[in-house]
């Protein structure tokens, strides 16, 4: 069995599409046998230094302050060091700010490290911002070119991206390890009734309200849709309050424009919840500006709901290995709005039967396909190809 040390900013409790791959990968692996710890930052002082979760040893380094979406960690290269004395190979998700250190480190211990990439990083706008981009890119170029091995959640993305295409030789393309229980149906027939959804058919939106994830182009559309569709409703589950962006308060106009329409259900945690939440959406829209593999997606996939989603690198890939939606020009409110009206008039045109997608995105697939490139690197003597 092999030792694992995994290294990402942020880990559970928190919960975005990266943190929840890297806990369900992390699990996987720990089920299977296998020593796994994560090291992660403790941006929250309630949270314990170290606990084991789920059969998963997790370290947290204090964190002195946040930067951007990145936390401070003054102790974090001691902590690596310690832990990598233990541990077989190094996993670091990316975006990530110590993802070179954790390299060299590992390097340095004779380790090798693999990349988990989930995303170039996208800020919003502002001279503060994209100053923290452009330093978080040449980190992170760093850390591509010392990884030995750089895992992708799909070919699609990594071959249009500026970022990536250098390094494709060592760019493994693995789906997420998928993970969401089956819907009540009782539950969702009452959710319906308490927000006053009955025989109204409902679009839903489930992710950070950020201006990377387009949900302004959702608003503009939904107008639209409601002119061809009467009584349509849209239900939004995330966080509006976004520490590093204010795009929900730039949206305002936007939001008064679809009063009566719109419901913000707040950021939804509970699996069992969240699965009852996607088979209350008649369709699931993802109108992303960029996306490397929005795994709401296919959550939603999984619970019998079709999805439209932005036509662009990664966003893409679920619809186009399922056939469960369609796929619109990403920044065109008319053609989103088009897309949903399809999808709904016609929906059983585009379901797919829940087997049939389960067998797609295969969580154990996924972790197979991991100890695969852990034992090939193991075999191959070790670090320092990157």
């Amino acid at each position: 069995m092999t030792r694992i040390l995994i290294a990402l900013t942020y880990y559970y409790p928190h919960w975005t599409g990266l943190t929840a791959n890297a806990q369900n990968l992390a699990e996987g692996l720990a089920r299977r046998g296998h020593t796994v710890t994560v090291l992660t930052s403790r941006y929250r002082r309630d949270l314990p230094r170290e606990e084991r979760h789920r059969g998963v040893h997790i370290v947290r380094e204090p964190s002195w302050l946040r930067l951007s979406r990145g936390q401070v960690m003054p102790g974090f290269a001691g902590a690596v060091w310690r832990l990598l004395r233990e541990h077989d190979l190094a996993l670091v998700f990316t975006p990530m700010l110590e993802t070179w250190l954790v390299g060299a480190l590992a390097h340095r211990a004779g380790k090798p490290m693999v990349m988990a990439h989930q995303g170039d990083l996208v800020m919003p706008r502002g001279a503060w911002n994209q100053m923290v981009q452009r330093g978080m890119n040449w980190l992170l170029e760093r850390g591509a070119r010392i990884a030995d091995r750089i895992t992708i959640l799909n070919r699609d993305y990594a071959e249009h991206s500026a970022y990536l295409r250098p390094h494709l030789d060592k760019v493994a393309a693995i789906y997420p390890p998928m993970d969401i229980p089956r819907p009540r149906p009782e539950a969702v027939r009452a959710w319906r009734r308490e927000l006053g959804l009955e025989g109204r058919p409902v679009v839903g939106f489930a992710g950070r309200w950020v201006e990377e994830k387009g949900f302004d182009y959702l608003l503009q559309a939904m107008p639209l849709v409601a002119e061809a569709i009467p009584g349509v409703a849209l239900a939004f589950a995330g966080e509006t309050n976004v520490a590093y962006e204010a795009f929900y308060e730039r949206c305002r106009p936007l939001i008064e424009a679809n009063a009566g329409r719109l419901h913000v259900l707040g950021l939804i945690t509970d699996r069992q919840r969240l699965a009852d939440y996607y088979a209350l959406c008649d369709l699931f829209v993802l109108p992303s500006r960029t996306d490397c593999f929005a795994v709401v997606q296919v959550e939603a996939m999984l619970c019998g709901t079709p999805v439209v989603a932005s036509d662009i690198p990664g966003a893409r890939e679920p619809v186009r290995a399922t056939g469960m939606g369609l796929c619109v020009p990403s920044g065109d409110p008319r053609a989103l709005a088009e897309g949903i009206v399809q999808v709904l008039r016609e929906r059983e045109r585009y379901c797919r039967p829940c087997a049939e997608i389960a067998a797609v995105f295969d969580p154990e697939e996924t972790i197979s396909a991991y100890e695969r490139l852990f034992d090939e690197l193991l075999a191959g003597g070790g670090a320092g190809r990157g």
